[in-house]
């Protein structure tokens, strides 16, 4: 009973979940919610996340960040296809991180991924590394100009969650776009 104490937010989570998917406020779907939230963190246990305190401000800073990511990558990408349509430029971009929990790493690509023109290709959790598809990009700036973009990501997760990141990267050594 202790570990369903635990993960109370997961089974709370897991409830309102299932609440929205029945659509309906009704108390079977409410307490069979609830049932099956309780089965489902008893049966498939969850590490607990060490060192996670996340930070109001900075969760507020990152949603605001993702929503105006979200608007803008729907305009980037509409703009590059009517206006360059197959002709548009692009590129894999290796980003070193200084992340190095799974949880930062997982947020970290999830974030980038919704940025204007940008898609999470490859995590290489051993050498820290994100391969990034960008677009657009046409020169050695814009290049580096993507790796900044999903560094600043880095940090803001990092902010929003209550991590601290190293000041480097393992091997900082930038990357090329292939």
């Amino acid at each position: 009973m202790s570990r369903v104490v635990r993960q109370l937010p997961m089974v709370g989570w897991l409830w309102v979940l299932w609440v929205l998917l029945w659509g309906s406020l009704g108390p079977l779907v409410l307490a069979g919610g609830l049932v099956v939230a309780v089965a489902v963190v008893v049966a498939f246990p969850l590490p607990p996340v060490r060192g996670w305190a996340p930070r109001p401000l900075g969760v507020v800073r990152l949603l605001a960040r993702l929503f105006a990511d979200l608007v803008g990558s729907g305009a980037v990408v509409a703009w590059q296809a009517v206006r360059y349509g197959p002709r548009t430029t692009a590129a894999i971009v290796e980003v070193p991180l200084r992340a190095d929990s799974d949880l930062l790493v997982t947020a970290v690509a999830e974030v980038t991924t919704m940025a204007p023109g940008a898609l999470v290709m490859e995590i290489d959790r051993g050498r820290r590394r994100l391969y990034v598809h960008a677009l657009p990009v046409r020169d050695a700036r814009d290049v580096e100009e993507r790796r900044r973009q999903a560094r600043s990501v880095e940090d803001s997760v990092a902010r929003a969650m209550g991590q601290p990141l190293p000041d480097r990267a393992p091997d900082d050594a930038g990357g090329n776009p292939t």
